[in-house]
């Protein structure tokens, strides 16, 4: 057997093993859960920021969930600090509708018994 013969059978080798990483492992359907995680993350905060924030926002003196704060002057600087716990409340309505969404999703896959936990 010549040098190019074993490099060959090297890659080869390399390869398979590679591959069987990929099935064992299941990086292929992780690689696919990420991409339509990240496509359904934009439809969420989509959803959120477009619809459920004006909605909220119709019964609240600013308009708008996103732009409830506070403004607390420091006695000791004398300089405002702001705290936009509206943004966080959208943050925190945004983080159970994705948690809802996975949560459906993974009661589905178990219901076709797909879902190994």
């Amino acid at each position: 057997m010549d040098k190019m013969e074993k490099a060959s059978e090297k890659r080869k080798g390399f390869v398979k093993e590679f591959v069987d990483f990929l099935q064992t492992f299941g990086v292929i359907g992780l690689a696919i859960g990420f991409v339509v995680g990240v496509a359904s993350s934009a439809v969420v905060n989509s959803l959120v920021k477009d619809l459920i924030n004006p909605m909220v926002g119709l019964i609240l003196p600013t308009g708008n969930l996103s732009s409830l704060n506070a403004t607390v002057t420091s006695p000791v600087s004398g300089k405002p600090s702001v705290f936009l716990y509206g943004d966080f409340i959208s943050q925190i309505i945004y983080f159970i509708i994705i948690a809802l969404v996975v949560f459906i999703m993974y009661k589905q896959l178990k219901r076709l018994g797909l879902a190994k936990m």
